[in-house]
């Protein structure tokens, strides 16, 4: 350091050093959970749209062990037509995808938060990875740069992640 070094002098030098909330076992785990939750998140939002379009548009909802309700035959997997009741009892899949998406959105989302504590990330990022989970083919893209940035961070600061 030279002799004349003075905090005033130096101005707004950043360290090139990264922090991070977390070791590096803890953020490759944090990645892992948060690519099949991005992924599986993305899957079940596509076939939301699907089950949106089929039944707003159409006005059918697909349904699995329904009865014809005209001729009393077992339907294993079938249309259910909204405006005429063509089939009665069963599981309706379509509001399964409703709410397996929502409550599996939930998971993204912690998955999300837990990767971005990690990083320690502005709140920016942390916005644009939940939205991940509501437009549709986003979480996919999202998560491909999410998992390119992680992965050369840690591998350019390999010193930088917390000690316990």
């Amino acid at each position: 350091m030279p002799a004349d070094a003075t905090p005033q002098k130096a101005g707004n030098v950043r360290a090139t050093r990264r922090k991070f909330g977390g070791t590096q076992a803890q953020i490759r785990g944090a990645l892992a959970i948060y690519k099949y939750c991005a992924w599986i998140s993305g899957t079940f939002l596509l076939l939301l749209v699907v089950e949106m379009v089929t039944r707003y548009i159409f006005g059918f909802d697909l349904m699995a062990g329904a009865t014809n309700a005209s001729t009393g035959e077992n339907v294993a997997l079938g249309w259910l037509n909204r405006d005429t009741g063509n089939l009665t009892g069963g599981l309706n899949i379509s509001t399964g995808v409703l709410i397996i998406h929502g409550w599996f959105y939930v998971i993204y989302l912690l998955a999300c938060f837990r990767l971005w504590l990690l990083m320690r990330w502005p709140l920016p990022q942390l916005i644009v990875m939940a939205l991940g989970g509501v437009v549709p083919f986003l979480s996919f893209i999202v998560e491909r740069r999410i998992h390119r940035e992680t992965v050369a961070q840690v591998a350019a600061n390999p010193k930088s992640a917390k000690r316990y």
